[in-house]
C-alpha cells in the first residue's frame, strides 16, 4: 500500500488469490486510503462466474481479466478496460 501510495501507479492489476491479503481486501484497503482510492484496480482471477463478476463491480474494481490469461494480450485487455489508446 505505502508503494502505490509513494509513487501513483497509472493503475494496479492484483491477483485475487494473494497470500496474506487477496485482491478484493486489498482494492478495499487502497480505497480507504485518499491517496490511492483514485488508482484504477483490475483483478486477475480464475473466478469469472457472473457472480463474482458482479461482486468486483460493486467493490468498484473495473474489470476481471480471466486467468490463465494470455501475456502477449494482457496490455492491450488492461489498456481497453481503462480505455487507454496503446498507439500514442
Amino acid at each position: 500500500m505505502t508503494k502505490a501510495e509513494a509513487e501513483q501507479p497509472d493503475a494496479i492489476l492484483l491477483d485475487v488469490m494473494m497470500p496474506d491479503m487477496d485482491g478484493p481486501n486489498t482494492f478495499q484497503k487502497l480505497q480507504v486510503n485518499p491517496a490511492t482510492q483514485h488508482i484504477p484496480v483490475i483483478l486477475l482471477t480464475a473466478k469469472v462466474q457472473a457472480s463474482d463478476r458482479r461482486y468486483y463491480t460493486e467493490l468498484g474494481i473495473k474489470a476481471a481479466i480471466a486467468k490463465p490469461f494470455n501475456p502477449l494480450q494482457l496490455a492491450s485487455q488492461v489498456a481497453e478496460v481503462l480505455g487507454w489508446d496503446l498507439a500514442k
